[in-house]
């Protein structure tokens, strides 16, 4: 039986504690303060640019994404798993799935929206935080990250996260959500990643000897670094956007509101490329290589050197 992956473990929780924390800044500056609705709105009073010639792209995307997709996925995900016999995987990850979509959709109705007159229209709406559709699109491809074989798992995490950035930026180019919406269920998605990693290492413990492959680093370091480097563009475009935030949107120019809904769109996949780095850098521990029973026997019984 393996020793307890104590580290591993702290890891997971600590990474969880510090989504957590992110999380409740965002809603606390976005949702709940002016000045955040007035930056987010400013942000997503830019959606009409170059809407003319992305409109398909954006109702394809969002009409993939649905409850069926949910569900189809899900089951796909869990398949995957269990043909590779690892049950305690394939519990893990719908865990992580429905956890995800399950809290996003407490949050939504939970959290209350108030009324400061900065987005008068959208104010019957209520609260629109997190977005269920990046949610979805978020989890599966983490799911997906975690059941896919090792050889694969790079490339599925960087296409993962090029879906989950692209159904959070079509949501807000359909007008659907603002940029802090996506923010916020990508770090759902975040939260639940760890505790469905820390489920798996917990139940996969008394699964006998195993061997830990190398980790992805390309893929880890092209998701890392360019989630910083687009998160450090988003920060760029939210200074200035703060610069004219009490400027009535249709008064601002053309170039202001591209700069705030392109800072919006390079937050969402900064956010999205970190959220998956953040799983894929112990993806190789969580779901390691398991050691064939008579291979561990004969090591048991060879005589020692």
């Amino acid at each position: 039986m393996r020793r307890w992956p104590i580290g591993l473990g702290l890891w997971f929780l600590v990474l969880a504690a510090a989504e957590v924390a992110a999380l409740v800044a965002v809603v606390r500056f976005f949702v709940l303060s002016e000045h955040g609705q007035l930056l987010d709105s400013v942000a997503l009073g830019g959606n009409w640019i170059g809407q003319a010639r992305i409109g398909g792209v954006v109702d394809t995307i969002l009409n993939t994404v649905s409850v069926v997709s949910l569900l189809a996925a899900t089951a796909s995900v869990g398949f995957i798993a269990l043909i590779r016999r690892r049950v305690a995987l394939a519990a893990g990850t719908i865990l992580l799935i429905v956890g995800a979509n399950v809290t996003t959709q407490v949050l939504k109705r939970l959290l209350l929206r108030p009324e400061l007159g900065v987005d008068v229209e959208r104010a019957a709406a209520g609260n629109s935080l997190p977005s269920g559709h990046t949610t979805i699109a978020a989890a599966v491809a983490v799911g997906l990250l975690l059941v896919l074989p090792a050889r694969l798992r790079g490339v599925g995490a960087v296409l993962g996260a090029l879906v989950a950035a692209a159904v959070g930026v079509a949501t807000l180019s359909a007008g659907w959500h603002r940029p802090s919406d996506v923010v916020a269920a990508l770090l759902v998605v975040g939260v639940w990643s760890c505790v469905a990693s820390l489920f798996i290492v917990v139940a996969q413990r008394q699964h006998g000897d195993v061997v830990y492959g190398p980790g992805n680093r390309i893929a880890l370091l092209v998701l890392a670094l360019g989630g910083l480097v687009l998160l450090a563009g988003a920060a760029g475009a939210l200074a200035l956007t703060d610069q004219v935030r009490a400027t009535p949107i249709d008064d601002l120019s053309r170039s202001r509101l591209l700069a705030a809904y392109g800072g919006g769109a390079l937050g969402i996949a900064g956010t999205a490329s970190l959220v998956v780095a953040s799983v894929l850098a112990t993806a190789h521990r969580v779901v390691p290589q398991a050691v064939p029973a008579a291979v561990t026997h004969e090591a048991a019984a060879a005589p020692p050197a």
